[in-house]
């Protein structure tokens, strides 16, 4: 099979400043990963595979990095070499594994596992983001309501009520007061969200700041719980894939760690990891951390002891994978009433303050 005739010089540049913009994403890699794992098994050359996963990827990002990749290829580096060129395309879990499938020749079947592990995660973040979706859209309508009411009603039931010279009601007197206040100071409101945006930017580039925050968040009610979750079964389906692969448990849970997306349980697990260098197993230090549940800390154990931690971790990933969909729907369940009901307090003060405004001034008036 022949590959593309080498293309002009400038023409790697021009894709970069025009192409390379465009994210990369889990599936993409998904998609590569068990493509490229098809045509090793086929026997087809690794230089060949990419030339026709080049063609056919219709993310310009990736298609500039299998071109890149092929040019290292042809100067004689291992495949695992080109993927170390390109660190924001691949994960450093994924070149880990890859570059241990690599010298172990089973380079087919840890692709597999590793296109499994992204779909896995692909389906876990569209599960969040689908549950997310209902409300987010009752938020979005609870905030619309707001807005409109004290931007178009109100000022128009203000003129109203004046025009009577009558004292309102105190429900009625105090949304026209807070609509005033919105009217008067919102520049003052805006410019105190942007400044706290702004100190919370900073405060989250700053380590000790995340940190700080990475801990705060897996303390709230419920959400903390579900987080931790999500990254227990993260935690375990990466260990289960990178030491099938034969990665060096060590390095593993280095990689592992630096996957939460949390810098606190990544400094609990480098912690783990010097207590397991000297000699202490995997099991007792990851407990010690307090980050991991009991049912999790007692299959790594059962693993540990005898000797199939890999078959360990990928059940505990599974078990609690049905346990994060489990808290996900419970979450939602949770959420869902609770913006619904702070909607109809607000829908319902409105209405209690303009309909009793309305009755006394009539009542006042002889009507009815």
């Amino acid at each position: 099979m022949k590959l593309r005739a080498s293309r002009n010089p400038d023409e790697p540049q021009t894709l970069k400043r025009e192409l390379m913009p465009k994210r990369v994403g889990p599936k993409d890699l998904m998609q590569f990963s068990r493509q490229l794992a098809a045509f090793v098994r086929a026997g087809i050359p690794i230089l060949e595979g990419l030339a026709l996963l080049e063609q056919d990827t219709p993310n310009a990002t990736m298609k500039a990095t299998l071109l890149a990749m092929a040019d290292s290829l042809r100067r004689g580096e291992p495949f695992s070499a080109a993927l170390e060129h390109h660190p924001k395309v691949f994960p450093n879990a994924y070149r880990s594994m890859l570059r241990s499938a690599e010298l172990t020749g089973n380079l087919d079947s840890v692709l597999d596992r590793v296109s499994h592990y992204l779909e896995r995660d692909v389906e876990t973040r569209s599960k969040i983001k689908a549950a997310l979706v209902y409300p987010a859209i009752i938020m979005t309508m609870s905030v619309g309501v707001v807005v409109l009411l004290t931007t178009f009603v109100l000022p128009k039931f203000k003129t109203f009520f004046v025009s009577f010279h009558q004292k309102l009601p105190l429900p009625t007197r105090m949304l026209l007061n807070a609509a005033k206040f919105f009217e008067t100071f919102w520049w003052a409101i805006a410019l105190g969200f942007v400044l706290l945006a702004v100190a919370a930017a900073l405060g989250l580039r700053d380590k000790r700041g995340r940190i700080r925050f990475d801990r705060f968040v897996l303390t709230l009610p419920l959400l903390g719980q579900t987080l931790r979750y999500a990254m227990v079964e993260r935690f375990c389906r990466i260990l289960s894939s990178m030491t099938a692969a034969g990665v060096a448990l060590p390095d593993a849970l280095d990689v592992a760690g630096a996957a939460m997306g949390n810098r606190h349980i990544a400094l609990a697990l480098n912690v783990a990891r010097d207590d397991m260098m000297q000699g202490q197993g995997i099991s007792g230090p990851l407990s010690r951390t307090t980050l991991f549940p009991p049912a999790a800390v007692q299959m790594l154990r059962v693993g540990e002891d005898t000797g199939q931690l890999d078959s360990q971790l990928e059940a505990a990933a599974s078990y609690y994978e049905r346990e994060l969909d489990y808290k996900i729907k419970k979450v939602v369940s949770l959420f869902e009433p609770a913006v619904l009901v702070f909607m109809g307090l607000i829908v319902g003060f409105v209405a209690v303050a303009l309909v009793s405004a309305m009755y006394g001034i009539f009542s006042r008036a002889g009507v009815g």
